[in-house]
């Protein structure tokens, strides 16, 4: 049984403050794989909506491909139910900083189970689609024809990272993500005890996404992570603050 307390108690690590009011949902991320790339600015720009804000690290952006197997997601007072709440799902997200909360954007979203993907899309808004995924302890394959992406990847887990770095934690500790929807901005906060990362050493990669403008290929991210998962809650959705751009730059602004 999952201890939910032990969950909420653990916010040392975070970089703002809990939400208020009551958590809605409960979900694992487990067995998560990350690829990480630096994207030019002004490519990367063309594939974000203009009113969030993109966050860098050191002046650069990243995006971030995440493969994992979603596991025993729920509303707060339901079961959950295995033929629905358990699937693989594969995104690709950048990173946002609006209202100084630190997130993600999903620029894609897969999912393995047709059922599943429906009634996340439905229930999130998130722009869920049907990919054909599967995997192993050490194997990722993913293929969708509808939009021409691939993973195949093959990979050994290494031992525990003894130190993160400040770019390590700067991808992976994000404690909300933003979606655009119907033309209006929205925020779902989460929760969940810091990421516990290890070391992984890729046998294989053969990888194509194509996003607008931005190629993630088979050449060699510059950066790989590991976790065996997080257990998550997350709150409702609510609007979020819209940015504005001036001269080209990301700078906060308000909504009239």
């Amino acid at each position: 049984m999952t201890n939910i307390d032990d969950i909420i108690s653990n916010i040392s690590h975070r970089p703002f403050e809990l939400p208020v009011g009551q958590w809605k949902y409960y979900q694992e991320w487990n067995n998560a794989l990350f690829f990480h790339w630096t994207v030019p600015y002004h490519i990367l720009r063309k594939c974000v909506p203009e009113y969030f804000n993109i966050d860098t690290f050191d002046g650069q952006c990243y995006v971030s491909l995440v493969a994992f197997t979603m596991q025993k997601i729920r509303p707060k007072y339901l079961p959950s139910i295995s033929f629905i709440s358990d699937f693989a799902e594969i995104n690709v997200r950048t990173y946002i900083n609006n209202e100084n909360k630190k997130g993600v954007y999903f620029l894609n979203i897969e999912a393995e189970k047709s059922l599943s993907t429906f009634i996340a899309k439905i229930l999130s808004g998130l722009p869920y689609e049907k990919s054909n995924i599967k995997r192993t302890d050490k194997k990722y394959t993913s293929t969708n024809n509808k939009k021409g992406f691939h993973l195949d990847t093959e990979f050994e887990i290494k031992q525990e990272l003894e130190q993160k770095t400040e770019l390590d934690k700067w991808l992976t500790e994000r404690y909300c993500l933003y979606l655009d929807k119907d033309d209006q901005f929205y925020r779902y906060d989460i929760h969940h005890k810091e990421w516990k990362i290890k070391n992984i050493e890729i046998k294989r990669l053969n990888l194509n996404y194509k996003i607008g403008e931005i190629n993630l290929t088979d050449s060699q991210p510059i950066l790989t992570h590991y976790s065996d998962g997080v257990k998550v809650i997350a709150w409702g959705r609510q609007k979020a603050e819209k940015f504005s751009r001036q001269h080209g730059f990301d700078v906060i602004g308000s909504e009239e």
